[in-house]
């Protein structure tokens, strides 16, 4: 081999580009695998925000979590964990040091844009039954007619008792689908743009198409729907006003490509940094600090509602965590680190012109840190400090984790926000970081197993 020259010996010491993992440690491949057949798992057993809660808890009692007690005495390497409403959680393992010199959270959201039931979504046109649909987040909505989805979620009944619903996953269950327009008819709605292909009132849900065998029955096709509803759940008509009911994705969780790298399923914004949390939290036995791992909800509507992180469930958890050693809540919070841990929008190479190479996260990269996430101009950002970045750093690096940095999309392109700033606005030093993912807020987003692995690890680190 020829000798550098003293420019490329600079070059070598000066610069610096994120390696692929698969290129560089090959033999990583396995171990990401052997990590993700958990994940899998999770994604299809946890398709909603109650689900994933109930899933997690399984979880944490499996490893010997118990509940969080305001009045109870804990020494480092205990584990509680708290319920918010059966829709958000958190975890803790107490750590070494005091609480008043801070804690490491990490929080990451469990809801997914879907499409939700109407309160009184059922009614019959044509002699077709179908559900009124509202949906939920930032979805494309031409993405959603025609694919097969199933039915989740709970009723409670006028007796006061919960129904859990689910109907679609099994399989040999129905499935549901909205349906969309032959190409032969469509001439008109070709002229739609392209966010307009379906519009919001047209994504209904085709619920069956048998009337009832009684003549004298009008609307037969929606009260055979209404009497399928209370043989198998007790329902009627009036208890869709007491109910959460939400249409998803029915596939199941799959491995994608011919090398199976990638990971393809519904829900991975942001159940792929929920699992990486949750099981990092769980894995780790007496860090230094106090950990809080958190699964939030809301977030993609805004964070609001008293299950969100814009309420203060999280601040009443740490003011009770503070009251355990007698100490001012503000002071935990100001020494405090918090990992936001969401999804970043990997660079696709078919929709280059929307991506800015430079600092754009690629898959097999590693875990993603996002400085500054928002919309033009940074608008709605935490944007983490320089000190900040360089804790998080060293803490990856300690432990020989693959990171990237990146950003969400050109400049002039759009942007996105996550929890960062609502947990800043707590005075906590706060920076996001998460797993790179393509075809984000669709039905099937695709996620590397390499990258989900590398989170594990990082959220790990970040915890001991």
């Amino acid at each position: 081999m020829a000798k550098k020259t003293k420019g490329q010996e600079l070059q070598g010491k000066l610069t610096w580009k994120f390696p692929n993992i698969g290129k560089e440690r090959p033999e990583l491949v396995e171990k990401a695998e052997k990590y993700c057949h958990g994940y899998k798992r999770f994604l299809n057993v946890g398709k909603t925000e109650r689900e994933c809660v109930r899933e997690a808890v399984r979880l944490l009692k499996k490893a010997g979590y118990k509940p969080f007690k305001r009045t109870g005495e804990y020494q480092p390497g205990d584990k509680v964990y708290f319920v918010n409403r059966e829709k958000a959680l958190i975890a803790t393992t107490f750590g070494k040091r005091p609480i008043a010199e801070g804690l490491r959270l990490n929080g990451a959201h469990i809801d997914s844009p879907r499409l939700d039931l109407k309160p009184n979504p059922l009614y019959e046109k044509d002699e077709v039954a179908l559900f009124k649909t509202h949906y939920y987040g930032g979805i494309r909505k031409y993405q959603w007619g025609t694919i097969p989805l199933a039915l989740h979620g709970v009723v409670v009944k006028k007796n006061g008792d919960l129904e859990d619903i689910c109907i679609g996953e099994d399989e040999d269950d129905p499935v549901f689908c909205v349906t969309d327009l032959l190409p032969h008819l469509s001439a008109k709605q070709n002229e739609r743009p392209l966010k307009d292909g379906l519009k919001g009132e047209e994504l209904n849900i085709v619920v069956g198409s048998l009337p009832y065998e009684d003549e004298e029955v009008k609307e037969g096709v929606k009260l055979m729907a209404l009497s399928l509803l209370y043989e198998k759940y007790g329902m009627t008509e009036k208890d869709f006003f007491r109910a959460e009911l939400e249409m998803v994705p029915a596939a199941k969780a799959k491995d994608v490509g011919l090398d199976r790298s990638l990971i393809g399923a519904y829900g991975q914004d942001d159940r792929v940094c929920a699992y990486t949390a949750l099981t990092a939290e769980i894995d780790v036995k007496k860090p230094e600090f106090t950990t809080v791992t958190i699964l939030t909800d809301k977030e993609e509507t805004g964070s609001d509602g008293n299950t969100g992180l814009d309420s203060d469930y999280v601040l009443h958890y740490i003011e009770d965590l503070a009251e355990l050693e007698g100490v001012a809540v503000r002071d935990v919070l100001r020494n405090s680190l918090c990992l936001s841990s969401d999804v970043n929008a990997a660079f696709d190479p078919t929709f280059s012109d929307v991506y800015e190479p430079r600092n754009s996260c690629y898959i097999n990269k590693g875990c993603v840190l996002t400085k500054y996430t928002g919309a033009r101009g940074k608008a709605g950002s935490n944007d983490a400090s320089a000190e900040t970045m360089a804790r998080v750093i060293a803490m990856m690096e300690s432990a020989g984790v693959y990171w990237q940095a990146g950003e969400l999309g050109a400049v002039d392109a759009g942007g996105g926000g996550t929890i960062a700033k609502l947990v800043a606005r707590m005075d906590v030093d706060t920076v996001d970081l998460g797993v790179p993912i393509l075809s984000m807020h669709s039905p099937f987003e695709l996620a590397s197993k390499l990258d989900v692995y590398q989170t594990y690890k990082a959220f790990k680190a970040f915890y001991q």
